[in-house]
């Protein structure tokens, strides 16, 4: 009998609990995405004005941030899981908490106590699936990871404007609750492994607050400058669209995530192949043809091919990152290097959102914002030239 060198069965992907932990993932982003174009209705029925809508949606983001540095601190002190169930526990009470602010103040608070669950449980859930990613598969795991939010990311609002045509506010915030506590009762059966290869626990390492992990800031700083255009094509799409003439907004996130979701089928395994670096660039000029194609758009049929490319692009880059980041530490530094990936996201939407909106002002054209957002993808691809230079040298 013949046998070749070297050659290995490949290790199992598909395990009980990543299974659960890319479920309980996928409802977090779907009780999320509901409230996305839902909520700023409810603000302006109580009463919210422009400048208050601007705060609840904003409160969010800068709690999520916020409480992200502390979680690789939490996990020194308790276990994951529980974590984990408590910041699922936080999101549930929150999300149908909202119907019973009937002032903004309320709002707001409720709004922070949402973002630290939401903080917590991003965190927590990709941590603990890394855990149960077989180490020589975690590009492709994090990207199969990643299927649910894409998918949600299109399905939550769509959801979530049904719901409230079908009911009203109470029903959506009830129904919100229920996917939260859905997401606790998957989150119950996710087991952890807490041993090494030899079945002896390992010694605490020494608590740490780091802000931000220093050893990933070179992704962190990619991410971003990928969230600055991604918070131009959430936050001024539609605008553009209505400069434009165009009909398919709807359709346009619907085919940016399902572009996501068929990238990442794939692209996983292209980096646990080949690394980041081919990734990085390959992918990065796929998403900034769709943003070049955009600016230059004269119907609804270039629109959606625009949307297709820059899905594609944006589908495999956000998980390679996402995976490098990961792969970059030690374990149970897991928590530090995804809190950093996760808030340099969140600040690149956030400046992008405001940045690109005073552009638009400025130059009075919405099609100036993707000038700019081109403009961060030509500064990724530069950075990430330099890295596989740096690594070929």
């Amino acid at each position: 009998m013949i046998t070749i060198a070297n050659q290995r069965p490949k290790t199992k992907l598909w395990n009980r609990s990543f299974i659960f932990v890319l479920l309980a993932n996928a409802f977090v982003f779907l009780a999320f995405e509901m409230l996305a174009p839902t909520l700023p209705l409810y603000v302006s029925s109580i009463g919210g004005e422009a400048t208050q809508i601007g705060l609840v949606t904003g409160i969010f983001v800068i709690s999520a941030i916020l409480i992200r540095p502390f979680t690789g601190i939490m996990a020194m002190k308790m276990d994951k899981k529980y974590l984990l169930i408590i910041g699922v526990a936080i999101g549930a009470l929150a999300t149908g908490g909202y119907y019973l602010a009937t002032e903004i103040w309320a709002l707001v608070l409720i709004r922070i106590l949402h973002g630290f669950g939401f903080g917590i449980t991003t965190t927590y859930f990709t941590t603990i699936a890394a855990e149960n990613i077989p180490k020589e598969r975690l590009g492709e795991g994090i990207g199969y990871f990643g299927v649910g939010e894409t998918t949600m990311v299109s399905v939550g609002p769509l959801v979530g404007v049904m719901f409230l045509e079908i009911w009203d506010f109470k029903g959506l915030f009830m129904s919100g609750m229920a996917f939260m506590l859905l997401t606790l009762l998957i989150t119950l059966f996710i087991s952890r492994k807490s041993t090494d290869s030899k079945g002896l626990k390992k010694p605490t390492p020494a608590i740490q607050f780091k802000l931000i992990e220093k050893r990933v800031l070179f992704q962190s700083i990619l991410i971003a400058l990928i969230g600055i255009a991604a918070g131009g094509i959430m936050s001024f799409i539609a605008l553009f669209a209505v400069e434009k003439g165009l009909d398919q907004v709807a359709l346009f996130f619907t085919v940016v995530a399902l572009a996501g979701l068929v990238v990442r089928l794939f692209s996983g395994r292209m980096y646990d192949h080949f690394g980041p670096g081919l990734m990085l660039i390959l992918f990065g000029l796929v998403a900034m043809a769709g943003l070049v194609l955009l600016v230059i758009v004269q119907n609804d049929v270039q629109f959606l091919i625009a949307a297709f490319l820059y899905g594609l692009g944006f589908g495999a880059v956000f998980p390679a990152i996402q995976a490098w980041c990961i792969s970059s530490v030690e374990k149970h530094e897991h928590e530090n290097a995804v809190a950093s990936f996760f808030n340099f996201f969140d600040i690149g939407i956030g400046i992008g959102a405001m940045a690109l909106g005073i552009v638009a002002q400025v130059y009075n054209t919405y099609a100036a914002v993707f000038y700019v957002s081109i403009g961060a993808y030509v500064l990724f691809l530069l950075l990430s030239i330099f890295y596989v230079k740096r690594r070929t040298a």
